[in-house]
């Protein structure tokens, strides 16, 4: 009977805890009210990264403190993260049980999955374009940006089925950091915008040893002469120059053709020559730059305070700094004539919630990130540019721009010249299709160069074989084929993470355990 009894809460117990699994439900599609009602009290949770960089940290309280002074019934939590893949997985999370955060910084491709959820997201365009509340609002306390005023290229990324689903915050690119005294100890002249042969061939060159075994551009033992950071933006872009397949609109994978191919026989060459490396395998291409033990690394925009021996972040001892000249250019390309790279960055997204009152709380707060004092002051952490027209027009921001080289901090020349190398290439900038799936497309690309670099440098053979069991390997992987499960739109929210398994079945667990306790105890009274 005792066990009967235990096993029957077990099963009531855990009913309800995993029926949540199956995603938020019941809330009705957002509708804007008539009027923000300041008498009463809000609460916006706001979940965004960094925590590791305190100069932006700052920036968010302060954007905060600014915020609440103008709603003084408004009260913003921050909450801080890592990484952006660890504020994914607990949005997938939260919305299996109805508690997401209210305003969040996330990616695009992220938001694909999100809407799986019904009415979990709120749509944009009506909240933009209404006269009172939207940007550029008459009833706005502060001086938003009209939507003119936000940069279409960098706003349209957050259309996803042709709706808006977020607003951009910061954006960013790829850059070349190149060693310019290496190139030329080599006998090269370096380019306005190098060519992928070009940059092959030097890595290639870089491999020269002394008679003694040491490297014959700096003496020692070590020499990585081209490490890529994010391989999976190495393979887009290349296929987006190239003009081949990746994917389309409807979530159509495309990324298994001849081009994609041919150009990783490319990369097994260079890596099973050990010209080419990958942070995967090698570690930040900026570390082994500023040591002198790299001559080419491909790393964003928005790292760019740490590349260069002067750089104001460094991951190694002060001792092992080289002293050299840094170029930053363009990644390579096979057209020097028209460059092409991608636009990334994080951007904001709201969440629905029962109370339209309390979205519309959310979508000021948001707004306020717009503004021209949070563009401006984010901006200069790093190598990333504001999205507005507005930000970059106004004087503060012109004379930023102007103080290149002053000071190795805020004016330091090499951030300030990543900087400006987006802000010369808005237009031949680029972004990937978003659906339910993009983000593990995305991933499979990246594994594709990290598969053959590593199979390369075990000297294993890359043949056509090796090509077609890799394909399969990676399509399977990250369930490519399966267009039904990733398609927009659907409405379930599909295989749970990991963490989430993990946390209802620890719960579970504790409930059981509960259960069987008070259980056994009344048994053990009705004996006495």
């Amino acid at each position: 009977m005792k066990k009967a009894l235990c096993l029957l809460l077990s099963v009531l117990l855990l009913v309800p805890l995993f029926s949540a699994c199956h995603g938020s439900k019941g809330l009705k599609a957002f509708e804007l009210p008539e009027a923000f009602d300041e008498t009463r009290e809000y609460t916006v949770v706001f979940w965004a990264k960094n925590d590791t960089n305190k100069t932006q940290v700052n920036i968010y309280k302060k954007a905060i403190e600014d915020f609440e002074a103008l709603y003084p019934n408004i009260r913003v939590e921050l909450r801080l993260y890592t990484d952006y893949g660890k504020i994914y997985n607990d949005v997938i999370t939260n919305i299996s049980t109805g508690t997401t955060p209210n305003v969040c910084i996330t990616y695009p491709d992220h938001i694909a999955t999100y809407l799986t959820g019904e009415n979990v997201m709120v749509p944009l365009d009506a909240l933009m374009d209404d006269p009172r509340y939207g940007l550029g609002g008459s009833e706005v306390r502060f001086d938003s940006p009209k939507r003119d005023e936000v940069i279409t290229r960098y706003l349209d990324e957050g259309v996803i089925g042709g709706e808006h689903w977020a607003l951009p915050f910061m954006r960013s690119t790829e850059a070349l950091y190149v060693n310019r005294d290496y190139v030329e100890k080599l006998g090269y002249t370096l380019p306005d915008v190098v060519t992928w042969d070009f940059i092959w061939e030097v890595s290639e060159a870089a491999l020269r040893k002394n008679d003694d075994g040491t490297y014959f551009l700096n003496g020692g033992t070590v020499m990585i002469p081209f490490i890529y950071k994010s391989s999976d933006n190495m393979m887009i872009q290349y296929l987006k120059q190239a003009g081949a397949g990746y994917s389309d609109g409807d979530g159509t994978i495309g990324i298994f053709n001849e081009t994609t191919e041919s150009f990783l026989y490319e990369i097994a060459e260079h890596a099973k020559s050990r010209a080419f490396s990958t942070f995967k395998i090698s570690s930040y291409p900026g570390n082994f730059l500023n040591a002198g033990q790299c001559v080419f690394g491909i790393d964003s925009t928005a790292g760019a305070t740490w590349m260069g021996s002067k750089a104001g972040h460094q991951d190694i001892s002060s001792d092992k700094l080289a002293d050299f000249e840094m170029a930053v250019l363009p990644i390579p390309q096979l057209d020097p004539d028209h460059p092409v790279m991608i636009s990334q960055g994080p951007s904001v997204t709201i969440f629905n919630k029962p109370d339209s009152g309390e979205v519309l709380a959310s979508w000021l707060f948001a707004q306020f990130l717009l503004t021209n004092g949070v563009q401006i002051a984010y901006a200069q952490t790093e190598g990333y540019v504001p999205v507005t027209e507005k930000a970059r027009k106004d004087p503060a921001y012109a004379d930023y721009l102007a103080r290149a080289g002053e000071d190795a901090d805020l004016h330091y020349s090499v951030k300030l010249a990543a900087t400006k190398l987006l802000l010369e290439n808005v237009e031949n900038t680029f972004i990937t299709p978003v659906f339910n799936g993009s983000a593990s497309l995305r991933d499979a690309a990246g594994q594709l160069i990290e598969s053959t670099a590593k199979s390369a440098r075990r000297n294993e053979t890359v043949d056509k074989a090796y090509m077609e069991k890799l394909f399969k390997n990676v399509n399977a992987l990250y369930r490519l084929d399966q267009r039904g499960e990733n398609a927009v739109g659907k409405k379930e929210l599909g295989p749970m993470p990991a963490s989430s398994i993990a946390l209802l079945s620890a719960l579970g667990a504790a409930w059981i355990g509960i259960g069987a306790y008070v259980l056994i105890n009344i048994a053990k009274k009705k004996k006495r």
